[in-house]
């Protein structure tokens, strides 16, 4: 085969592909072509407020609150535990989560004053 017949089969071929593609997109239902926006678990944390030594308030995106105990309360109840080891963890966890908190509240804040 010469290469002018090379190029016009490659021509039709890329001109069917492109009708097809065309009258495809054209069949298709709209409705079905669009995505469902994303809805989040119901456990998600949306809102913060609060800080350790006060306590904080979380809101879920189920539009539920959960109150976690303040920092006081929680370091009386970490010193309740017999062993040093144990008390020390408890401690640290409790500051672990105490400081995630704070710092998705400011991330949450700095977000929100984008929009």
């Amino acid at each position: 085969m010469s290469d002018l017949v090379l190029r016009r089969i490659a021509a039709l071929l890329l001109a069917l592909l492109a009708v097809g593609g065309l009258a495809a997109s054209a069949a298709a239902d709209p409705a079905a072509t669009l995505t469902e926006p994303y809805v989040p678990p119901a456990d998600t944390i949306v809102h913060v407020e609060g800080d350790a030594a006060n306590g904080f308030s979380i809101e879920h995106y189920d539009g539920s609150w959960e109150f976690p105990p303040t920092d006081s309360e929680t370091t009386a109840e970490c010193n309740e535990y017999d062993r040093l080891v144990r008390r020390i963890r408890c401690r640290v966890s409790t500051r672990t989560w105490y400081r995630a908190l704070a710092g998705f509240r400011e991330t949450t804040d700095y977000y929100r004053s984008l929009l």
